[in-house]
């Protein structure tokens, strides 16, 4: 559909479908206008403005959504996700102009790749928009592949020893997890093939969930090992973890913070999209304790890493496997309650972790280093940084009343109806992770302050904003947002 035609329907009412148009159009259009712009300040101010557009309209989806065809589609399972993920897009690049411009400033980056950073930042938004957007399982593989090579790029962007190695263990290990999802994707077709007939119709996602009960089920058992293999390498999950930790600790702090709030989310995503289709056969084996496993191992491992990190980047790095974990812990014991408190925790976990990299952001650059050892005081030299740092520690840590203690809390209440004695793990593994991140968090909040700071640039408006709404969500949950995550956690089984 070209942009006139969407123009048209948009003024002859059907405002869903240009959304969509400019969900997908958008990032592209201004990724191509970016290379040619030379000044850094427009692109930074394009790359806001057009990641502004894109959260507009995924708030159009949330009340109109475009006819259903066999490639695009909205439905309840994703109209949220593409809203969170537009609204962290977009206060990303928020935090992107002022951090780019002073790794400029200070010689780090030229202006031709600060040129390509925002234009790769907008192809990334393309990619997650597209995968989140998509009906065909075929384009789903697509777009988490380009997303995957887009953020190689931007990984690697520093273009020092440390960071090309970083890039490179992320795209092999990356080409390794796309490889197995390509393989379990093949599968799935071949059994929806055999039930509703070769062609586009077989890779159209709302088709398989509604004949997914006529499918061989020894194929989407073998199907969706693969697929949480492959696609669980991008969520992060342990044993498939090994990129996650370098490419975040090495990488520009605004894509860490794409990485961990919203890259793991989508790829988590798209396993419980093929986690419903196996719902709908009764006939396959339960996909549950496979998801505990990896899930409850990627918890206890992440932990344990957190004591032995000196990188702060990497710290939290290590925290989101673990959340990512907790997450796929929380699918894997299933019903509406667990389903929920997955759900809930996917957003909570997303607004934290992007906040708490926007100050890790913030202190790298006054502090000119990544190392702990070397972060001290900042209650004291910084008491902005310093203390949003701190909120968003005890948010991350579980505390209340913020929100990701609620679905925390309601994590270990379905695991108790379901698993009395696999809670008493999770609590453990929760109380030790605390335990990390409160000493991590006194030593540098509270120690001395020491050292020279450099000049800081960029606003502290992404980072308030997502505390105030993770404060808000732990103290009272909207109810049209309840309603969605109910719904939808009825329909994962």
């Amino acid at each position: 559909m070209t942009a006139l035609e969407a123009l048209f329907r948009a003024f002859t009412g059907d405002f869903g479908t240009a959304a969509v148009t400019v969900l997908l159009a958008g990032p592209l259009v201004t990724a191509t206008a970016m290379l040619l712009v030379p000044a850094h300040r427009v692109a930074a101010a394009l790359n806001a403005g057009s990641t502004l557009v894109s959260f507009l309209a995924a708030l159009v989806l949330l009340w109109d959504r475009p006819p259903l065809n066999i490639y695009l589609h909205v439905d309840d399972l994703n109209v949220a996700m593409i809203a969170l993920t537009t609204f962290i897009s977009f206060t990303s690049s928020l935090f992107s102009g002022g951090y780019v411009e002073h790794e400029r400033r200070t010689g780090r980056i030229n202006r031709r790749t600060g040129q390509f950073y925002h234009a790769m930042y907008q192809s990334l938004m393309f990619a997650l928009n597209l995968a989140l957007l998509a009906n065909n399982i075929g384009l789903m593989w697509v777009a988490i592949e380009l997303a995957t090579l887009t953020a190689v790029l931007m990984v690697g962007i520093y273009r020092t020893p440390a960071a090309l190695e970083a890039a490179w263990k992320y795209f092999i290990l990356g080409s390794v997890g796309v490889a197995l999802a390509l393989f379990g994707t093949i599968l799935v077709y071949f059994a929806a093939a055999s039930a509703v007939g070769d062609g586009m119709e077989a890779m159209a996602w709302t088709v398989l969930i509604t004949h997914a009960g006529w499918f061989d089920p020894t194929l989407l058992d073998i199907a969706f090992v693969f697929l949480l293999l492959g696609y669980g390498t991008k969520a992060g999950l342990v044993p498939m973890h090994a990129w996650l930790p370098d490419a975040h600790a090495e990488g520009p702090t605004p894509i860490t913070a794409v990485l961990s709030g919203l890259l793991i989310n989508v790829s988590l995503y798209l396993i419980l999209r093929f986690k419903m289709v196996l719902a709908a056969n009764p006939h396959v084996l339960p996909p549950g304790p496979l998801m505990v496993g990896l899930g409850l191992l990627s918890m206890l491992f992440a932990i344990l890493m957190l004591y032995r990190q000196r990188d702060i980047k990497r710290l939290f790095a290590y925290s989101s496997i673990e959340h990512m974990g907790i997450a796929a812990f929380a699918f894997g014991i299933g019903g509406p309650l667990a389903n929920f408190a997955g759900l809930l925790h996917m957003v909570m976990h997303s607004l934290t972790k992007s906040a708490i990299f926007f100050a890790v952001g913030h202190i790298v650059q006054v502090k000119g280093t990544q190392q702990l050892p070397a972060i001290r005081g900042l209650g004291e030299s910084h008491p902005v940084l310093g203390w949003g740092l701190a909120l968003g520690v005890l948010a991350i840590a579980g505390m209340p009343p913020f929100g990701v203690f609620m679905s925390e809390f309601l994590v270990v209440s379905a695991c108790f109806a379901r698993a009395p004695l696999l809670t008493l793990v999770l609590i453990a593994g929760l109380i030790v992770a605390l335990g990390a991140l409160l000493l991590r968090l006194n030593e540098v909040v509270f120690g001395e302050a020491g050292g020279a700071s450099l000049r800081r640039d960029g606003s502290y408006l992404p980072l308030v904003l997502h505390l105030l709404l993770v404060l808000a969500a732990g103290l009272c949950l909207p109810p049209p947002l309840v309603a969605w995550f109910q719904h939808v956690a009825a329909q994962l089984g």
